[in-house]
């Protein structure tokens, strides 16, 4: 045999030939030795008789302890002598002593270089686990860290002496109690845990305490069965494939074994399952908080699991007291029961591959009612592998590994309206089906009923006649016999055990006020055998009056004659509810449009009367004035804008237009107000700015708190000048010759806004042709211009000026930008 098939040293070095290896060494292997004498314990003196029997006692059980150390060591020594002797083709001696020779150049014990033969010919999760361990320690190795080095290296066989330790126990244990001990023993007690529990899954989902370790006998008694659907740690495992690792009983607060005797410490819950099926979970309980674990404990515990779910495989839980017999039964029996199935149901049997790994399901068989949703008959799905049968079963619809899931885990799975789907010759056929998934014994029962086309048809009717409100009826008119379906009586407000009213009866249930409308309905219906429909107020047994509406159509035979009536009845007291408020709501518009119709007109009436849109022109030597106003388009709009021109008793003239806030009569009133005041003041001598402040006071305290805009100027025959002020008002623009803009701003607030205000005054002198105009916002106002660009606007149309007054100021109307339909005044001026 070449060197390349010798098992590997741990050490690294080249083994010998088995036949040049020394033999073995006799005694116990060196992790097997016997400890020295034992002292007695603490108080006892070791002279004493007592003391000499504790001693001895105490020196026979660490002999027990080592002998039986040694029998699980001895039982991996002989197991590796078998590998050895399988792969080198020598005798038992020959292998043994290559066994001791190897170990010893290694630096090891023999069982530990035992272990390792055995893990190298194995290739099992046992055997991954301990190469793992090794790759991580491996990062520990340096040019200067040789101890730390050997420290990974002793871990790894440590570990892996363990777990192989407790496999040979687990083996040899006659029931799974005996693993439990040897799990808790060999592997677990050195990573610090307490107490280990082994719990056999049931197909109901019922958990039993297979093996405990760790805990009180009447612990274990206690909690020797739980139930389905009640919450553990135990159950938690289940859920997860990784398991749940919990730092702390207590911050979880779910009940488990041993929660007395352990309230904090630390808890793990892994599924142990082989071959796609879980078999049960393995709890182990550590005695304080539990901190985050390496990578390498994790897979050792997991290699556990996989230990524990062989042995669970052949468990039957016995039948105790306060327990319900769980039956498993085989594929056979379920055969049995599926036949006696009105739907379609197949039986499944775990399909596994080369590996032992769950590759997919044998549909074992299908009941008499099975019906495929691809037509295919029974003999062609039964033996086939559900993913062959129903290849789109692993797509999204999920089913495969719903069924996988349940295999997995005994829980049963339930769905309503699933695609099934199934391809013949490359087509897809689907149909809908409510499905059913459970585990019995080894074999899973799959069934589906397919949605009937017309169930789900007359589903659909009754919900879409009970949404609406509709309930129908047929009456036979020569047996007698009244058919109504429940939403009719429940329109009626009759129980449905009572009899339905016939048609001829309809009067005594309606309104006395509608029997003209119900005699009419029956007339055209049983006499002219037409169809016919009429509302009218159902008066129910409980007082209640219902709005209904009643459709029907006469039924002939083939002689011609009224067989039968059938119609639907409607509730329509919403809609007729409905239309009574649209109705009260539109008389009560109408008249609230009327009413802002007539405000409207005597609002624009009021203003036109003080204010006439074409006004006589004010006659002066060497000065001719006009004015225009605009009113709003939309008459709901009449606002306060104002003008006024007006010679003095002093021969000054009284040039101005204003804007009151609002739209209305309370602007077109508030208006007034402030034009005759105005008028008045103006006839005391006062220069501009103090009649704005005047005007501001009457606006503040004499028309209910209402602001304006206004620009105010007189203007002086004799001198051609012109004395103006503003309050919060666009200034006039001066039009010279081929050139137009503004005057220069005077300070100046809104009028209404203070108590008192003062306002300045400004001087300009007006030359020969000159014009000058004085117009409210309306004029030049956009919604999407600014002031100044609307100002510019107007500066561009005013120039050049036309030989008349009157057409320049037409023109401005005419040329006007404004969009937000407001009314216009305008006041211009020209010196002669």
């Amino acid at each position: 045999m070449s060197t390349s098939e010798q098992p590997r040293e741990p050490g690294g070095a080249a083994p010998r030939d088995a036949s040049a290896a020394p033999p073995p060494a006799s005694g116990p292997p060196r992790s097997c030795a016997v400890d020295g004498p034992a002292a007695p314990p603490r108080g006892i003196t070791p002279l004493s008789p007592v003391g000499r029997l504790a001693a001895t006692v105490e020196r026979l059980s660490r002999e027990v302890r080592a002998a039986q150390a040694e029998a699980e060591g001895r039982a991996l020594i002989e197991l590796a002598k078998g590998v050895l002797v399988a792969r080198l083709g020598c005798g038992p001696a020959q292998a043994a002593r290559q066994l001791a020779e190897l170990a010893e150049q290694s630096r090891v014990t023999p069982l530990e270089f035992a272990v390792d033969v055995i893990n190298q010919a194995a290739r099992d999760r046992v055997s991954e686990v301990t190469d793992a361990f090794l790759t991580a320690t491996a990062a520990v190795r340096g040019a200067d860290a040789d101890d730390a080095a050997d420290t990974g290296e002793a871990g790894a066989e440590s570990a892996a002496v363990r777990l192989r330790a407790a496999e040979s126990g687990a083996l040899a244990a006659g029931d799974t109690q005996a693993v439990a001990d040897a799990l808790l023993k060999q592997a677990l007690r050195p990573l610090g845990a307490a107490a280990v529990a082994i719990w056999a899954a049931g197909y109901d989902g019922s958990l039993t305490l297979a093996g405990s370790a760790g805990f009180s006998a009447a612990e274990a008694t206690r909690w020797h069965y739980v139930p389905p659907d009640v919450t553990t740690v135990a159950r938690c495992g289940l859920a997860e494939r990784a398991g749940q690792w919990f730092t702390s009983l207590a911050e979880t607060g779910l009940p488990s074994v041993g929660r007395h005797q352990y309230p904090d410490g630390g808890r793990v819950a892994v599924p142990a399952g082989t071959g796609g099926r879980i078999h049960g979970v393995l709890e182990i309980v550590w005695p304080a908080p539990l901190a985050p674990q390496p990578p390498q404990v994790v897979r050792q515990v997991e290699a556990l699991a996989e230990l524990c779910a062989h042995t669970l495989e052949s468990y039957v839980p016995p039948h105790g007291a306060g327990q319900e017999p769980r039956l498993m039964p085989d594929a056979v029996e379920l055969m049995d029961l599926a036949d006696g199935l009105y739907d379609p149901a197949l039986v499944l049997v775990p399909h596994l591959d080369a590996d032992g790994h769950l590759a997919d399901f044998r549909i074992q068989h299908v009941n008499e009612s099975f019906l495929d949703p691809a037509g295919r008959p029974r003999a062609v799905v039964g033996g086939a592998l559900l993913l062959e049968a129903y290849p789109m079963a692993a797509g999204d619809s999920e089913l495969f590994q719903n069924v996988e899931r349940v295999y997995a885990t005994g829980e049963p799975f339930r769905a309503r309206r699933i695609n099934l789907t199934a391809l013949v010759d490359q087509v897809p056929l689907s149909a809908v089906a409510d499905i059913s998934v459970s585990r019995h014994g080894n074999a899973v029962l799959l069934i589906w009923r397919i949605e009937d086309e017309t169930a789900r048809l007359a589903s659909l009717l009754q919900h879409a006649q009970r949404l609406g409100r509709i309930g129908g009826f047929e009456e036979n008119l020569f047996t007698g016999e009244i058919t109504w379906n429940g939403q009719l009586f429940d329109l009626y407000g009759r129980p449905r055990s009572s009899a339905p009213v016939p048609l001829e009866e309809l009067t005594a249930h309606a309104h006395p006020d509608d029997a003209v409308i119900i005699g009419r309905f029956l007339r055209t219906l049983l006499h002219h055998r037409r169809p016919v429909s009429a509302a009218f107020r159902l008066q129910r047994p409980d007082g209640v009056t219902r709005h209904v509406r009643v459709v029907a159509e006469p039924v002939l035979d083939t002689d011609d004659r009224l067989l039968l009536v059938r119609g639907a009845y409607q509730d329509i007291s919403a809609q007729h509810w409905t239309e009574v408020a649209l109705a009260a709501t539109r008389d009560q518009l109408a008249h609230t449009e009327q009413q802002a119709i007539e405000r409207a007109r005597l609002t624009l009436q009021l203003q036109h009367a003080i204010m006439p849109p074409a006004q006589t022109p004010l006659k002066m030597p060497d000065l001719r004035v006009a004015v225009r106003y605009r009113p709003a388009e939309t008459e709901q709009l009449v606002g306060g804008d104002w003008y006024d021109a007006v010679r003095l008793p002093n021969g000054l003239v009284l040039l101005c237009v204003g804007d009151v806030s609002g739209h209305g009569i309370e602007a077109a009133t508030s208006m007034v107000v402030l034009r005759n005041a105005l008028r008045g003041l103006a006839v005391t001598g006062a220069g501009p700015g103090q009649l704005l402040s005047w005007l501001n006071i009457v606006a503040h305290h004499l028309t209910g708190g209402i602001t304006a805009t206004a620009v105010c100027g007189l203007y002086d025959p004799a001198r051609r000048t012109l004395r103006w002020a503003r309050a919060g008002h666009l200034p006039p623009v001066l039009v010279r010759g081929s050139e137009a803009g503004p005057l220069p701003l005077v300070k100046g607030m809104l009028l209404g806004a203070v108590a008192e205000a003062s306002y300045e005054e400004d001087e300009v002198q007006l030359a020969a042709e000159d014009t000058l105009l004085m117009y409210t916002d309306g004029l030049i106002e956009r919604r999407d211009r600014s002031v100044e660009e609307a100002l510019a606007q107007l500066l561009h149309t005013v120039r050049p000026a036309p030989d008349s007054l009157d057409q320049h100021l037409d023109r401005l109307l005419t040329y006007s930008r404004s969009d937000t339909d407001d009314d216009t005044c305008l006041v211009g001026i020209r010196v002669g």
